[in-house]
């Protein structure tokens, strides 16, 4: 995804909220879900909406990033941390407020990992919720 870079130094990636990280990590994480379901089926639009939703949901997030947080590093663990403690004045219409935490704090680990240039780590944590998927 080289031609999405928005060549940010790691400095300004840190100095950005993690609702921003997870903004971005929102996006890109829905589009390598959309990306394997049209690759890996023959689903028509609609069943292919139906279908993405169940990984991109808060709850599904939730517990994609609570199966992988053994795995993560302890810069990763700081920056879910920070994800999960950011203060969100948005309300979740159908998850938890726990949940929507969670999803929050797995976006902004993507958004990241993204935003800082990090593929081989995002590649492997795609992977990683590909196992759990």
């Amino acid at each position: 995804m080289e031609i999405f870079n928005c060549n940010k130094k790691i400095e300004e990636v840190n100095q950005m909220s993690p609702l921003t990280w997870a903004y971005i990590g929102d996006a890109v994480y829905e589009l390598y879900i959309r990306k394997n379901l049209v690759c890996d089926t023959n689903l028509k639009p609609h069943k292919l909406h139906i279908e993405s939703i169940k990984y991109v949901k808060a709850q599904a997030q939730a517990e994609l990033l609570k199966s992988i947080e053994k795995d993560l590093t302890e810069e990763e663990l700081e920056i879910v941390r920070r994800g999960r403690n950011t203060k969100n004045h948005h309300i979740a219409k159908n998850a938890s407020v726990q949940d929507y935490m969670y999803a929050t704090a797995f976006e902004a680990l993507v958004g990241y990992l993204y935003l800082t240039g990090n593929e081989e780590r995002l590649k492997v944590i795609l992977s990683l919720s590909n196992d759990i998927l």
